[in-house]
C-alpha cells in the first residue's frame, strides 16, 4: 500500500507524526505537507507562483517534503509526478480540532482528502478535539493521538481491501480522550453547525482605514442523533463517507421548466 499523508496544520504538527507513525505499520508512507500552518484555507491552490519544497527531517529520523503552498497544492504535486510513485489513498491529518458538520467546507485538512477522491483515489480525513476546547490554537495541550492514529491507519487497509462505490472520502473526527475513555466507533451523517460570530469594530489607523473582528465565538450544533457531532458528545469516534456530488438534481427539471430560452430571448434588446 502507497500511502500520502499530508494537513493543514503544517508539516511540524504533532497530529501529522502521530498518523504518520501509525501508518507506517500498513504500508510505505511519504509525507508532503505545508511549511506553516494553513488551517480554513479550504480548496485554495497556488497560482501564478512556483512552489518550493524542502526536505523535512521528523523527530525519528524519517523524512518528508514540505511545500510553501496549501494541502492541495500537496497532493497536486505527489499526483503529477514528485513522488516515485502515485498513492493509493491520501490521509490528511491528524488536524488538531474537529472538522464536523458545516466546518468541512472551511477546512484544508477535508480539502487535501477531496482532491485525492477528485483524482480517484480513496482519502481519509482525520481530526481530533483540542484540550482547551475550539478556541484553542497552536500545540498547547496533551493529544491523546495513539487510539485514533491506529485506528485510521487500520481503516486505510480495510478501505483498499473493499470495493466501494466510487472514490470514497470517509472524515473521522475523535474525542481528545484515553484509549480506555473511547466508547467505540460510530458511522455518522454530518450535523448541522450553529455558528455566533458577530461583527466587531476594533478601531481604525486615523486614515480611514477600519478593523474588524468577525470570528471567534464558540459555535453550537443542532442536537441530533446519529450526525458527527452526538458521536463525539457520547466519547465515540465518527466515521462520516463523504462524495464530492454537488449539482442539485432536483432542481435541475425545475429550473427546465422556467423556460430558459425564453428568459434569454436573444431578439430583446433591453
Amino acid at each position: 500500500m502507497k500511502i500520502l499523508v499530508t494537513n493543514d496544520d503544517g508539516i511540524s504538527s504533532p497530529g501529522l507524526f502521530a498518523v504518520k507513525r501509525a501508518l507506517a505499520h500498513v504500508g510505505e508512507v511519504a509525507v508532503i505537507a505545508p511549511d506553516k500552518n494553513r488551517s480554513a484555507i479550504g480548496r485554495g491552490i497556488t497560482i501564478g507562483e512556483s512552489l518550493n519544497v524542502e526536505e523535512f527531517s521528523f523527530p525519528d529520523g524519517s523524512g518528508g517534503y514540505s511545500v510553501d503552498g496549501t494541502p492541495v497544492d500537496c497532493v497536486r504535486l505527489a499526483s503529477l509526478g514528485f513522488l516515485e510513485w502515485e498513492p493509493d489513498i491520501v490521509v490528511s491529518g491528524i488536524n488538531l480540532g474537529p472538522n464536523l458538520g458545516d466546518d468541512i467546507t472551511y477546512s484544508g485538512t477535508v480539502a487535501a482528502a477531496f482532491e485525492g477522491i477528485m483524482l480517484g483515489t480513496p482519502a481519509i480525513a482525520v481530526s481530533i478535539e483540542r484540550p482547551g476546547g475550539w478556541k484553542e490554537t497552536g500545540n498547547e495541550g496533551v493529544f491523546y493521538f495513539e487510539t485514533v492514529a491506529g485506528f485510521t491507519a487500520r481503516l486505510a487497509r480495510k478501505l483498499l481491501e473493499n470495493e466501494l462505490p466510487g472514490p470514497v472520502l470517509l472524515n473521522i473526527n475523535s474525542p481528545n480522550l484515553p484509549a480506555g475513555d473511547i466508547h467505540g466507533a460510530a458511522v455518522t451523517r454530518l450535523g448541522k453547525r450553529i455558528y455566533r460570530d458577530q461583527l466587531v469594530e476594533e478601531g481604525g489607523d486615523g486614515n480611514g482605514h477600519k478593523r474588524y473582528h468577525i470570528y471567534g465565538d464558540d459555535p453550537s450544533y443542532h442536537e441530533e442523533d446519529g450526525t458527527d457531532f452526538h458521536a463525539l458528545a457520547e466519547h465515540k469516534i465518527s466515521v462520516t463517507p463523504i462524495h464530492f456530488a454537488l449539482t442539485n438534481l432536483g432542481g435541475m427539471e425545475l429550473i427546465r421548466n422556467m423556460g430558459l430560452d425564453n428568459i434569454l430571448d436573444l431578439g430583446r434588446n433591453d
